[in-house]
Order: C-alpha cells, then sequence, then structure tokens
C-alpha cells in the first residue's frame, strides 16, 4: 500500500494519514501495550510516516509507547508531540500552562519520554488564556534556534491566534477538531490557515470511533473520555444515531467504509480549500490503520460530499462540555 505525502510545511512532508498516538494510552479504555506496539509498527509498515502525540496523553504513556518504536525506526517518520495541558486530563483535573519559561522544561521530559534528540513538530496543545500567545511562541521559537525542534504548530487556536503565533514565527501546522459533524473551524480557522500556508491536522476525524458504527456506549469504563462529551450523552445518542445513517448509506454507495468516507470527505475539504490536510485518526488495532490508510484514495462525488456537508446541522450536542476549551468558544 502506498500512501500519498503531503506536505504540511516546506521541509515538513508527511503521508497524508498520520497516526494519532491518543489512543495507544488508556483514555478510551483499556490498552494492551504489545498490541498498541504492534499497530504502530504495522502504521509504518503500510506508509504512514506521520505519528502525533502529547505529554498528557496517559500521564505521558503515549509518548513512552512511541519512543518505543522509535529506537529502531526514527528515521521512518515525522514525528509530533506537544504541551501545554497540565494535571490529570481523565479525572476530568485539566489546566493550561503556556508560560515561556517553562516550555524549554516540558520540551526535555518529552524528549527523554520518547527517547529522542529533536522532534519535527512541536505543538501548543492549547493557548494559555492567562499569556499573550507570542510570548509562548516566542518562547517555542528558541528551540527551533537550539535545533531541538524543526516546525512549530499550534492546537485549538483561533484564526486570530493562529495569525498572531504565525507574525512571530512560522507556524507549520494547526491541530484542531475538524469532521462531518465538527466544521465550526471553517468560519475562521480553516481559511486563516489556508491564506498562510499552514497545513491542517484534524483530530478524531472519525468521532472518537462514533462515525465509523463500532461505537458501543455499553462497553465504555468508567475513565472513557467519551463519557465527558455532550455527543455522547444518552440524550444525544438517537439523534446522533442520524449522523451515522447516512455516512453509513453513502458508504453502501462508495463501497466503503463508514471511517473511510468520514477521511475521504476531510479529503475533499482540503482540496475545497487549497489546504493541506492530514487527518490523525488513532485506534489499536492494525486493520483499522489498513483501512483508514485505504481511505486516502478514496474521491467522493459532488453529490456525495453535498449529503455529508448537511450533517453538521442535524448533530446533537456541541464538541465540547466547555466552549471556550476549543476555538469556537474563543472566536
Amino acid at each position: 500500500m502506498t500512501v500519498r505525502t503531503v506536505a504540511l510545511a516546506e521541509g515538513l512532508d508527511v503521508s497524508a494519514l498520520g497516526y494519532g498516538a491518543m489512543s495507544v494510552a488508556p483514555v478510551y479504555g483499556p490498552v494492551d501495550p504489545a498490541e498498541a506496539l504492534a499497530t504502530l509498527h504495522h502504521s509504518i509498515d503500510i506508509g504512514v510516516t506521520f505519528l502525533d502525540t502529547a505529554n498528557v496523553y496517559g500521564n505521558g504513556d503515549s509518548e513512552k509507547a512511541v519512543g518505543e518504536v522509535l529506537r529502531t525506526r526514527r528515521g521512518e517518520v515525522q514525528l509530533a508531540t506537544k504541551f501545554g495541558l497540565v494535571g490529570n486530563i481523565a479525572a476530568g483535573q485539566r489546566g493550561i500552562d503556556g508560560r515561556p519559561e517553562h516550555v524549554a522544561g516540558f520540551l526535555e521530559a518529552s524528549l527523554s519520554r520518547l527517547g529522542v534528540d529533536s522532534v519535527d513538530l512541536y505543538y501548543l496543545h492549547r493557548v494559555d488564556p492567562n499569556v499573550p500567545i507570542e510570548e509562548t511562541v516566542g518562547a517555542m521559537a528558541e528551540l527551533v534556534t537550539a535545533g531541538k525542534v524543526r516546525h512549530l504548530g499550534l492546537s485549538e487556536a483561533t484564526g486570530d491566534e493562529l495569525r498572531r503565533a504565525h507574525a512571530v514565527h512560522p507556524i507549520a501546522a494547526i491541530q484542531s477538531e475538524w469532521s462531518v459533524w465538527s466544521r465550526d473551524v471553517e468560519r475562521s480557522v480553516v481559511p486563516t490557515a489556508a491564506e498562510l500556508g499552514v497545513g491542517f491536522v484534524p483530530y478524531s476525524p472519525v468521532g472518537r470511533g462514533f462515525l465509523t458504527g463500532t461505537y458501543d456506549p455499553a462497553a465504555l469504563g468508567e475513565s472513557d473520555l467519551r463519557l465527558r462529551f455532550p455527543r455522547f450523552d444518552a440524550e444525544a445518542l438517537p439523534g446522533n444515531a442520524k449522523v451515522l445513517e447516512v455516512i453509513e448509506a453513502v458508504a453502501r454507495e462508495s463501497d466503503a467504509t463508514a471511517a473511510q468516507v468520514a477521511l475521504a470527505w476531510l479529503y475533499a475539504k482540503g482540496r475545497e480549500f487549497s489546504l493541506p490536510v492530514v487527518p490523525i485518526p488513532g485506534t489499536r488495532f492494525a486493520a483499522r490503520v489498513t483501512e483508514n490508510a485505504e481511505a486516502v484514495a478514496l474521491e467522493l462525488p459532488a453529490d456525495l460530499i453535498s449529503r455529508l456537508d448537511e450533517l453538521a446541522a442535524i448533530t446533537v450536542g456541541a464538541r465540547s462540555a466547555d466552549p471556550t476549551w476549543v476555538s469556537s468558544g474563543r472566536e
């Protein structure tokens, strides 16, 4: 299988499908470490060259798992990690720390867990409301000068925040939730990224599993993060089942799976906005990685894209319980 390459920025060429390594930490249920490592290796085997993780996933467990793979395969991938979120996210204890004096320390801790000397892309995971973004990005830029980071990224920044950050140092990629049922970023963030030549890395492109048709609320453990999202409330599920019905109907017409349709829609949106788009679905299963990678070759006709475009309007529940936690609440 060949996964085509996308240039997120000059010198940052990655596979059109990345691997979101949040799923190799126990945030969506128990994880078998051996299976997680096998899935990571399989991803690289089939041509996935972009691994995206963060210091907060599993309190560092995700970075450690990725680090195990990097021991023998560092030269085969572009590596991204993030900083800025603090606390126990799984327990609902979260904060943001974008203070410039802490940026280098966060990176050093990540490098240690990953077992590498540098990362290819370093994101600010959330913009600190108490620190001007120019100050945080200025400290991040010093890491580029030091040779420990190649490119800078932001996650869930608004269009204005992205523009201000980009004026301090070029931003290679913006990461935000973007999918058939999460389209608020198209109002400002996506157009700003396209204007500035910033690549887009959509997280949760298959709706944390819901848009694949495999979501089972009865199988969720007490620590599963999906319990904290309004769209997964019991009252919201019947309405959102209608969203899935449309996706599955399009999948049948396209001889594809629901996950592949959701990903193909994002690639179509990238072409519409003339924007490099690299979704990062996460999974613990190798077969799912192969399924997702096959979506790169799926081009949906305009009439099916139009049907999918209507789904955000019928989705029940906000994408975050706290609107200010994501860009839409601060636009």
